[in-house]
């Protein structure tokens, strides 16, 4: 039988290409993932001519040997119309790139890329701005007359001042970013944003009156339009609009008038509705998911909370695997900008702990069952996991192995649950595992509490990764692995 016919016998023998959704290969086998693995004939395939042995693992492991498994394999994903499955032989960045390439991206998958790519190249600034925030409010606490030490109160001069820049033109930044993702001019697209926090919009509202403004004495903060109002919410719809009315705008534009006279319409034809329309809806919008997410993570309902964060942290590396992600960074935007930290961001953070746990268990089967690869591969991967990079441990570790990404996860719930009982809450996102200590001191509790409750939450992801993954992996599992 040649390579090709084994091919195609193989694809038949697994239940056909619609049953089939990803192939590799290691030094000696085709590994297939299948739709439904009891469509597989096993004994035909054990009896093909061609097929040393058949492996049921967490995927079909068809066992071809040395050289003929990579020439059967490359025309196995060709006559099955698939790509590259993951493998915990391969590297963790050629597995990711699998997991992303075997990708469908639907209408919301791209919407949500498109957020996450308008903020990615904020994520050093709100780091920067979160850590700010975070140690001034460890010296506040700490020594509550700093203001009387010259020394003590520069610095914390400085660390507010570097905060507030941030956080007072976060709307220019973002708008900016937009309009290099949406292809609007940069400028306008951040003139856009930082007209969303001038004081004229107060002025304007009052002037308006009526709908827009509040009685005489009200709140201004319950304002339908008010500086500030829709954030970046409003800034990413607003530059949105924007790209299309300068497409128009500048196709319509005599050249010679183009660079003086473009921009000034751009701005004149769009700010009207950005600020009577878009701001309005999107600080409505912006209000009830505030208070949606308040309502479940800030609950007075224990319970309520302790699901909300086991859920949370147990789904979260199943949304970033997917590429879901990314909308969860306009979340936390919105919350930060609204009520100055973030409540869900803690929990989260939890889910890289799981994977450390969960490493360290199948670290021991490993070296149990002799298979030093895999040693290997997780001490290399395991001091990033502890610092908060979990990448090499998901791609190269759990996720290609399968059943331990689920166990991590569960493991993770517990400490997530824990955070979000303890109303854990953050001055910023990014930064994970130990490294993102210093900007879990907001929330309810005093900041030196906050942040001993993170380290609890992180010791108890750990240990229930690892207990978890213990109890329901077995050593064949890790040993062929």
């Amino acid at each position: 039988m040649t390579n090709q016919e084994l091919s195609l016998k193989i694809l038949e023998l697994v239940g056909g290409k619609e049953n089939v959704t990803a192939a590799t290969n290691c030094m000696t086998r085709l590994r297939v993932n299948l739709k439904d693995y009891t469509k597989a004939d096993i004994a035909g395939l054990k009896a093909t001519e061609g097929v040393l042995e058949v492996i049921e693992m967490d995927n079909l492991h068809v066992v071809l040997g040395p050289g003929k498994a990579k020439k059967v394999t490359d025309l196995f994903k060709a006559d099955a119309g698939v790509g590259e499955a993951m493998s915990t032989e391969a590297s963790w960045q050629e597995n990711k790139a699998a997991m992303k390439a075997g990708q469908k991206q639907g209408k919301v998958k791209t919407a949500l890329k498109a957020v996450g790519d308008i903020f990615v190249p904020l994520i050093p600034g709100v780091i920067a701005a979160g850590l700010c925030s975070g140690i001034a409010t460890l010296i506040t606490q700490a020594n509550p007359g700093y203001a009387d030490v010259k020394w003590l109160y520069i610095i914390h001069q400085f660390l507010t001042m570097i905060n507030t820049a941030f956080m007072t033109y976060i709307t220019a930044w973002a708008g900016y970013r937009a309009a290099e993702k949406f292809g609007a001019t940069p400028i306008l697209g951040g003139m856009l944003g930082m007209i969303t926090t001038m004081a004229n919009i107060n002025t304007i509202s009052q002037l308006m009156g009526g709908f827009f403004w509040v009685p005489e004495g009200g709140d201004a903060l319950n304002a339908v339009l008010r500086a500030g109002r829709g954030g970046v919410l409003a800034v990413i719809l607003g530059v949105l609009l924007m790209a299309k009315v300068e497409k128009w705008v500048r196709s319509k534009m005599p050249d010679a008038l183009d660079i003086v006279v473009s921009p000034i319409v751009i701005l004149a034809i769009c700010v009207v509705p950005y600020v009577f329309v878009i701001m309005p809806i999107t600080g409505i919008i912006s209000n009830a998911i505030v208070s949606v997410v308040g309502a479940v993570c800030m609950s007075e309902s224990l319970f309520i909370r302790m699901i909300a964060g086991f859920l949370g942290s147990f789904l979260f590396l199943p949304l970033v695997a997917m590429g879901m992600h990314h909308g969860l960074v306009a979340l936390y935007t919105v919350q930060l900008e609204t009520i100055g930290f973030v409540t869900l961001y803690p929990a989260l953070a939890m889910a890289g702990a799981g994977q450390v746990g969960a490493a360290i268990a199948i670290w021991l089967k490993a070296k149990r069952t002799g298979n030093k690869r895999m040693m290997s591969v997780i001490g290399g991967a395991l001091p990033a996991g502890v610092l908060g990079v979990g990448e090499p441990l998901i791609y190269g570790v759990t996720l290609p192995m399968g059943k331990p990404f689920i166990t991590a996860g569960l493991g993770a719930g517990f400490g997530g649950a824990f955070c979000m009982a303890m109303k854990v809450a953050a001055t910023t996102w990014g930064p994970s595992g130990v490294l993102a200590l210093p900007i879990m001191v907001a929330g309810g509790n005093s900041a030196t509490t906050q942040m001993l409750c993170y380290v609890i939450g992180l010791i108890i992801s750990y240990v229930m990764g690892f207990i978890i993954t213990n109890f329901t992996l077995k050593d064949a599992d890790v040993a062929n692995a």
